[in-house]
């Protein structure tokens, strides 16, 4: 159930918007116990001057290229799953759509299941019969 923004600088194809997504989805569901059908994702451009990062602290250089996934979750990962999740993450993303590791920063948040609501003002990670059916 994990919702990614991915932000990045405007300019790029379908094609790569394509690619960052399915590179995200891919690696979440090898590493980081997602189910194949559960992809939420929201895409970011902004013009330049509207994403404002450090070219070198903690990593880089960085590119006009850099991207930033900030994924929001409600079921906690440990450490271990976490830097699995981060490295085939940027492998994936190298293949397809191009993007180097140094442009690539990743941000994961946990909250809890009753602040999460997919429709309905319903709870339905509250609810056991939802989240079994969500698995399925």
């Amino acid at each position: 159930m994990p919702f990614t923004r991915i932000t990045l600088l405007e300019g790029k194809s379908p094609e790569y918007l394509k690619g960052l997504s399915d590179s995200l989805h891919q690696a979440m569901v090898e590493t980081f116990d997602v189910p194949a059908a559960d992809r939420f994702q929201a895409i970011h451009q902004l013009r330049p001057g509207e994403l404002i990062f450090d070219r070198t602290y903690f990593g880089g250089p960085r590119s006009d290229d850099f991207v930033v996934f900030t994924i929001t979750t409600g079921k906690p990962r440990d450490t271990a799953t976490k830097r699995a999740f981060y490295k085939r993450l940027v492998a994936l993303l190298a293949e397809s759509p191009g993007v180097r590791p140094e442009d690539v920063m990743i941000i994961v948040s946990t909250s809890s299941r009753d602040e999460w609501s997919f429709s309905n003002g319903e709870t339905q990670m509250l609810d056991g019969a939802a989240v079994e059916e969500a698995r399925t």
